[in-house]
């Protein structure tokens, strides 16, 4: 199909999503019915800029991972879905393929946690999602790019992250994330984007190697439910931090939270709304003309 089919279906199904359908204030002095150009830019985690050439037909050949984040902010269904993925010249993902896919239902239980920092990866560790909360929490998620995306990349090559870890707590939070990431790739053994992360990752990372080519596999330990976090404006917070497993669609979605009542729960929406408070102003434009 050429490149312009494709952005045209964007911005059709962009006009068709309502604010309210994917849970960005609507404002009082707007005039579209649909998403704005930048709204569905900041869900998908692309740029604005490079939304409006993919629209415009001026950008060529979306990668797979930029098709699939404009469906799951578009909330396509399957069918649709599979049909964009056929317009940007890629074959929807199979059974044999890590899968990143937000089923309508687990989207719904995010949508009841729009206050609350949640992140979704996928089997392999690769960011799904990030709501506002979770940015406000850990850092800007929408400057990842690539490799930087993985949490596993990110925590073998030491990459910034605002949790706090002793060198033990580190060692032992790489070696999970690594045992882990080994049964990810014993399910998935057709996957080549598998394939080339853990080549990359034995490439730029030593550590990462020693662990991978560990001759017995490592021991599992019970993941802390803990974390300390330490934020530049709030401070330093301990939080509860429980991972649910999606088995059907083989995510991760880590819920940070604090016990009411709490110093550490008071920094913790302290976090939430500094990072939100320049978010909701910026979607409130006086006219739409710009986004249109």
């Amino acid at each position: 199909m050429e490149t312009w089919e494709f952005g045209r279906t964007v911005r059709r199904w962009r006009d068709r999503v309502t604010p309210e359908d994917v849970g960005v204030p609507a404002g009082s002095r707007r005039r579209a019915t649909g998403l704005r150009r930048e709204e569905l830019a900041a869900l998908a985690g692309i740029s604005a800029d490079y939304l409006i050439r993919l629209e415009q037909g001026r950008a060529t050949a979306p990668s797979a991972q930029v098709v699939e984040a404009l469906a799951r902010a578009l909330r396509l269904p399957d069918v649709e879905r599979d049909l964009l993925y056929r317009l940007a010249g890629h074959a929807a993902p199979g059974p044999d393929v890590v899968p990143s896919r937000l089923s309508p239902s687990v989207q719904r239980l995010l949508d009841r946690l729009s206050h609350t920092p949640v992140v979704v990866y996928d089997a392999t560790w690769t960011l799904v999602l990030a709501n506002a909360p979770y940015d406000a929490l850990m850092g800007d998620t929408t400057a990842w790019h690539g490799r930087e995306r993985n949490a596993v990349w990110r925590t073998v090559t030491g990459l910034p992250s605002r949790v706090v870890h002793t060198d033990r707590e580190h060692a032992d939070h790489e070696t999970r994330l690594v045992a882990d990431l080994r049964l990810t790739a014993s399910r998935y053994p057709a996957d080549r984007a598998l394939r080339r992360l853990l080549a990359d990752m034995s490439a730029a990372s030593p550590r990462f190697a020693e662990l991978w080519e560990s001759p017995s596999p490592p021991v599992v330990t019970e993941p802390s439910r803990r974390k300390t976090v330490d934020h530049p404006a709030a401070g330093r917070m301990t939080l509860d931090c429980d991972t649910l497993l999606v088995s059907l669609d083989d995510l991760r979605i880590t819920v940070y939270t604090a016990e009411p009542g709490t110093d550490d729960a008071d920094r913790l929406a302290l976090a939430v709304v500094l990072g939100t408070q320049s978010l909701v102003s910026a979607s409130q434009p006086d006219t739409d003309a710009a986004a249109r």
